[in-house]
């Protein structure tokens, strides 16, 4: 885990912040606007719901003042948070109509190399940092990168053949450059230090010097003050704050009234709280009541509707049923027609074959005085013909009569079908 206190991020911030300054356009005119890295990351918020935290914790921040401060801390926050190359991207990405505007066309956030950055920005999201920006001096100039330290290293790598003498000779004086570099920084920051000391002892000089003109007006304004009263016949200062003291006992006394009229107050209210609470209580059960009556009523609706179509149904099967009623009714009259036809016809028939009877018997009387002839005779053959014939007769009348008495069966079936039909309509 990384602090505040490590050097190569330190340095890293220094180099981020060149990148991010570089070919920012300066303020045009008098009265125009400066373009500043801070405008720039207040617009990632619009596309960003977790920038909106540190941009609102950075304006939070009591220790910084400045447009720069602000971008310092803006950064070292998103790194905090591990989204510092999802900003990036998100600036990239909109690189002609936002960049366009803080950046000149050379800056190197307008080239291809932005998109090199910021890939390289995604591998410090490995890296664990807790930074604490209200103890540092944010809005201070920008430090300087000792890059001996990195040199060395080049250095070290580039002659590895060198002597162990000239190694340490190389050291020693990468030591010094760098302990050098360190103290015309300190020089520098001492320097600032004691002019802002200079400064703040003066005013601290001037700003005594004006209170204790301030306490000599006071006094000399409150003798002229008791003067004036003593004049006019008002009462002095002492006076006064015995009227004064008078006036907060009674004034204490008018509070403690007060008070007992509050806890009345607050008394009547507590009641008129809980019958208000009652009042609720039973509107809400009175807005169930209505709920489920009208539920009830929604539900009685329903069946209602329901029972007119059942009756509905049901009087279509009605008007069905008397409909085959008519037609049974109507085969019945057919049937009975026929019958009667039929009946009319067996008794043609009956009559008929008793006529025929009464033939063959007279015919069998004759054949048995004339007694029995040659086959070839043609009056036997005749008579052959004829009782064929006959018999033939009777054969098929008797297929008559068969189907005669099927019709019958039918006709009562069908009669079977409607009183069963009539007994159904009854019921209903």
């Amino acid at each position: 885990m990384l602090d505040s206190d490590s050097v190569p991020l330190q340095h890293f911030f220094i180099v981020l912040e060149h990148v991010l300054r570089h070919g920012l356009k300066p303020k045009r005119g008098i009265l125009g606007p400066k373009k500043e890295l801070w405008d720039l990351f207040q617009m990632v918020e619009k596309w960003s719901y977790e920038a909106q935290d540190i941009t609102a914790s950075v304006r939070d921040l009591p220790t910084v003042k400045t447009h720069i401060g602000r971008a310092r801390a803006w950064l070292r926050l998103a790194l905090m948070q591990k989204k510092l190359a999802d900003y990036f991207r998100l600036l990239i990405e909109r690189r002609d109509d936002l960049l366009t505007e803080f950046y000149e066309p050379g800056a190197l956030m307008l080239a291809d190399e932005a998109i090199v950055i910021m890939g390289l920005l995604v591998g410090l999201n490995v890296i664990d940092c807790n930074l604490c920006v209200k103890e540092e001096d944010l809005d201070s100039q920008m430090g300087v990168i000792d890059f001996s330290l990195y040199l060395r290293n080049a250095g070290g790598e580039a002659s590895p053949d060198d002597s162990p003498e000239q190694t340490d000779m190389t050291t020693v004086l990468d030591q010094k450059n760098y302990i050098e570099e360190l103290n015309r920084h300190l020089n520098a920051t001492v320097t600032d230090l004691q002019a802002k000391m200079e400064t703040l002892t003066t005013t601290n000089a001037l700003m005594k010097e004006d209170l204790a003109i301030a306490k000599n007006s006071i006094l000399h304004l409150q003798e002229d003050n008791d003067r004036l009263r003593k004049d006019k016949g008002l009462p002095t200062q002492q006076q006064q704050e015995q009227l004064d003291r008078e006036a907060k006992k009674a004034s204490r006394i008018s509070v403690i009234g007060c008070e007992e009229e509050m806890q009345d107050l607050k008394q009547q209210l507590e009641e008129e709280s809980a019958h208000r609470k009652q009042v609720e209580r039973e509107l809400e059960l009175q807005i169930q009541m209505k709920a489920e009556s009208e539920m009830a009523a929604k539900l009685l609706e329903k069946d209602i509707h329901e029972k007119q179509d059942t009756i509905i149904s049901l009087r279509r099967q009605l008007d069905d049923i008397k409909v085959i009623n008519l037609e049974m009714y109507k085969k019945l009259q057919e049937c009975e027609s026929s019958l009667k036809q039929k009946t009319e016809l067996i008794g043609r028939l009956e009559a008929k074959a008793a006529e025929m009877a009464e033939t063959i018997r007279n015919l069998e009387a004759q054949y048995v005085f004339q007694g029995p002839q040659s086959s070839n005779d043609p009056s036997q053959v005749g008579h052959r013909a004829r009782s064929k014939s006959y018999y033939g007769s009777v054969s098929n009348n008797e297929g008559d009569e068969k189907e005669e008495g099927e019709g019958h069966k039918a006709v009562g079936k069908s009669l079977s079908m409607s009183e069963l039909q009539n007994r159904a309509t009854g019921d209903l």
